[in-house]
């Protein structure tokens, strides 16, 4: 049986755009069925839905959980913004939480369940403390509480590789040089102990690390890099708000992720109704690093009473 998939576009409200806007989605499997949708969240900001395509294998048959993945405004089949670099007044958390439900009324879904990966599961918590009706069970995928937690653990990482790595990534970043060839050569070598371990890396993961070179949305919100924070979510930090988060959470990261113990644990302190598991083969992208098991985690957790 092929598993069904069907595509489309959302129109999306943003009166500051300048220009009309849309959301492009992916929906694998049957809304109309009696099973509560997954909905999934994309990191970087600016990562597109291309490194979260292998949660349809959640669609299909043996576990029949439909899957939506949308790519969000500013990235990939979505309205790109190039004109809106560098602008924080328009690239906002409240930007991204309002386009979510304006695709889920768009798709007439009213029950779901969230998996947030990285950057999504700030996005997956900040929709979560808004206490939502249609919110179910929240995934936290490779995910933090506080962008400075986060800093302080992939500085870490990062002084854990060859001095070499480490010399040049210092030098290029003081410089301001993060066009460099080799800062990116000092980078895939960060990306492949602490993002994606796999060799050669998928294709869709390939695309997305593609995709972040724009640096409209990632540029204006992250920074240069995944240690190097300057953009607007320098400050967050959700952990005085956890308290309102009232849904059932999994926590999941790889025992190499770059989304260190650390990054997410005030989750864990803070919150009754929480579960946790580590992929031990994994680093940031446990999706495809431990593919099978990751689905059998998702699907296990989102089937429980």
């Amino acid at each position: 049986m092929s598993l069904g998939v069907t595509e489309g576009y959302a129109p999306l409200d943003l009166p500051n755009a300048g220009k009309p806007c849309q959301t492009y989605y992916k929906i694998f499997g049957d809304l109309k069925s009696c099973v509560t949708p997954l909905i999934g969240l994309h990191g970087g900001p600016g990562a597109t839905m291309s490194y979260m395509l292998s949660l349809a294998d959640l669609a299909e048959p043996s576990d029949g959980i439909p899957v939506v993945l949308y790519d969000q405004v500013g990235c990939g089949g979505s309205t790109l913004l190039p004109e809106k670099a560098g602008d924080v007044n328009f690239w906002t958390v409240q930007l991204f939480v309002d386009e979510f439900h304006s695709l889920m009324k768009h798709l007439e879904i009213k029950t779901y369940d969230v998996l947030g990966h990285s950057w999504g599961s700030m996005l997956g918590q900040e929709i979560a403390v808004r206490q939502p009706a249609g919110l179910r069970r929240l995934i936290l995928s490779s995910g933090l509480a506080s962008m400075k937690l986060w800093e302080e653990a992939t500085r870490k990482l990062l002084e854990t590789l060859a001095p070499d790595v480490v010399a040049k990534i210092r030098n290029h970043e003081a410089a301001g040089t993060f066009d460099s060839p080799e800062y990116a050569e000092a980078m895939n070598v960060y990306n492949k102990h602490f993002v994606c371990r796999l060799d050669p890396h998928p294709p869709e993961v390939i695309a997305t690390f593609k995709a972040l070179e724009d640096p409209t949305v990632y540029g204006t919100m992250e920074g240069p890099s995944e240690f190097t924070i300057t953009g607007s979510l320098k400050t967050w930090d959700i952990i005085p708000r956890l308290f309102k988060i009232k849904v059932p959470i999994l926590i999941t990261n790889g025992a190499y992720d770059e989304a260190a113990d650390s990054v997410i644990v005030p989750v864990w302190n803070v919150l009754p109704r929480v579960k946790w598991y580590t992929f031990p083969n994994s680093a940031h992208m446990a999706q495809w690093e431990e593919r099978a098991k990751f689905m059998e985690v998702i699907s296990g957790y989102l089937k429980l009473e």
